[in-house]
């Protein structure tokens, strides 16, 4: 969606960085809490697959990675909301601003 935004054609990719930056941070710390606990879980369960295995550090990394999932929902959330604000995608008095600022 930030491809099509008028924001992103004009060339003002730094300004749509630097507003989603904390999606973007927690996108890469959520994916990779997931990766590691899901990757932990799978070798757990190969090796002793007729029991139940849950030690505390997997504990630990589950809460981690969950509570990293509350924030990432919610920016997520929130930028597909901001995503639908007309001023991205059109020209206007703001966007000139930033454009001329990026210039100098």
């Amino acid at each position: 969606m930030m491809f099509n935004t008028y924001v992103f054609q004009v060339g003002l990719v730094s300004l749509l960085l630097e507003r989603f930056r904390a999606l973007l941070i927690f996108s890469a710390l959520y994916l990779t809490l997931s990766i590691c606990f899901h990757c932990w879980v799978l070798n757990l369960r190969w090796l002793n697959s007729n029991s139940f295995v849950w030690t505390d550090g997997l504990q630990a990394l589950f809460v981690f990675q969950r509570t990293a999932a509350v924030f990432y929902y919610y920016l997520y959330k929130r930028t597909a909301e901001y995503m639908g604000d007309p001023r991205l995608y059109e020209d206007s008095l703001w966007l000139r601003d930033a454009f001329a600022r990026a210039r100098q």
